[in-house]
């Protein structure tokens, strides 16, 4: 805590004014560009890797960085309701918001957790809820990441079956050059991508073509962060060399949105 609070007074001298500036900017119309579920790791910073300011963006952070499923609650359960999809709620139905995306990184505990769990089941403990959190909302991931160790290096299937608009196929880790828990981090973002299709009040904003989900993976020790590019079925790195295909690929997918919300940044 003193370290915190020496923090605190720091701020104070030397970013408040500034920021405070900021807040009077937007206070009347703050008009966020996205949300990002992302995972809790202190680790992750991703209004800075992004380089968003003030307003910019709403950020739900997990564990492991995951989205329940709907098909979870089954049939006793008339509505999900966990912060997660309540946070989708309020950005896209209450908020206007048109682009969600999920984050995960390397080395990411959580995963590491889940992997782990699936090894050696006798390790899990019933009345953790870390356990349990990561088991129940993470199993979809641990099966998808069997499919890719039995298939190598063929894509495998993401399917939607709330919206079918939105499945895809992914090739993870085509040359095989990460741990096996980020193979899993990798699979589990996209998971989720699947996983917030599920939620039938985005049905209609996804099918016409006014919400758009995208991928990205943030490698902690590079300082890398990849976005999921559904026409190389892969994760891509971001960078110079890639950004105007990356940039052209969302533009035909998402329309002018991309682009307005590519501007704001930019004029940030």
């Amino acid at each position: 805590m003193d370290r915190i609070l020496r923090g605190v007074i720091k701020y104070n001298k030397t970013v408040k004014k500034d920021l405070v500036e900021q807040f009077k900017r937007i206070r009347d119309n703050p008009n966020p560009i996205a949300v990002m579920f992302t995972c809790m790791d202190s680790r992750m910073l991703p209004t800075r890797f992004t380089q968003s300011a003030v307003g910019d963006m709403f950020v739900v952070r997990n564990a492991g960085n995951l989205v329940p499923d709907a098909l979870n609650y089954g049939e006793s359960s008339e509505v999900s309701v966990t912060t997660e999809p309540a946070a989708l709620e309020l950005a896209v139905k209450r908020g206007g918001i048109k682009h969600v995306i999920v984050c995960g990184h390397a080395d990411c505990k959580a995963m590491n957790l889940l992997h782990d769990l699936h090894l050696c089941p006798k390790e899990f403990d019933a009345c953790s809820p870390m356990d349990n959190w990561v088991r129940n909302n993470g199993y979809k991931s641990i099966q998808r990441l069997n499919e890719r160790l039995h298939s190598g290096s063929k894509s495998i299937p993401f399917h939607s079956l709330v919206s079918p608009s939105q499945s895809f196929e992914a090739l993870i880790d085509p040359f095989d050059k990460l741990h096996i828990h980020d193979k899993l981090s990798q699979i589990n973002v996209l998971q989720q991508m699947i996983n917030i299709t599920s939620h039938e009040f985005l049905k209609e904003y996804l099918e016409s073509g006014k919400l758009f989900i995208h991928g990205m993976w943030f490698d902690i020790y590079k300082g890398d962060d990849y976005l999921f590019s559904k026409d190389k079925k892969q994760f891509v790195n971001i960078e110079e060399s890639t950004i105007t295909e990356l940039m052209s690929e969302l533009e035909r997918r998402c329309g002018k949105s991309i682009m307005d919300s590519f501007v704001k940044v930019e004029e940030n």
